[in-house]
């Protein structure tokens, strides 16, 4: 007689936090389908390739920062627009790490602020 098993459950693993290009991309989609714009306008708008805007919106490609304000301009926005609706985005997406194991940060009243070093 076989020993009765179980299927064996995996541990719950942190879900990996989305890349930078799929936040900003989904910010670009989410915006140019709200103003009722196409591709085409948009991207005639900005000086970039349909081809190429569209694998932005889509996450496929990493634009510079220069082709991100374009395309930004092209909807009317500036470039920090568009960070804000990714860092929004973010916010919602990700899940808070828990005070007892967040790093430690520098605090000026009630603002955190974070210090980066090159």
């Amino acid at each position: 007689m076989k020993p009765v098993t179980t299927p064996r459950t995996k541990p719950d693993r942190p879900q990996p936090e989305p890349l930078l290009r799929h936040v900003v991309g989904d910010a670009l989609r989410r915006e140019r389908l709200a103003q009722g714009r196409t591709l085409r306008d948009v991207a005639d708008a900005a000086r970039i390739s349909m081809p190429y805007l569209s694998e932005l919106e889509r996450g496929r490609k990493e634009a510079s920062s220069e082709v991100l304000a374009a395309a930004a301009g092209a909807l009317g926005l500036g470039l920090g627009d568009v960070l804000s609706l990714a860092q929004q985005e973010l916010a919602r997406s990700v899940p808070r790490v828990r005070a007892a194991t967040a790093p430690a940060r520098a605090t000026v009243g009630h603002r955190a602020e974070v210090c980066l070093a090159a």
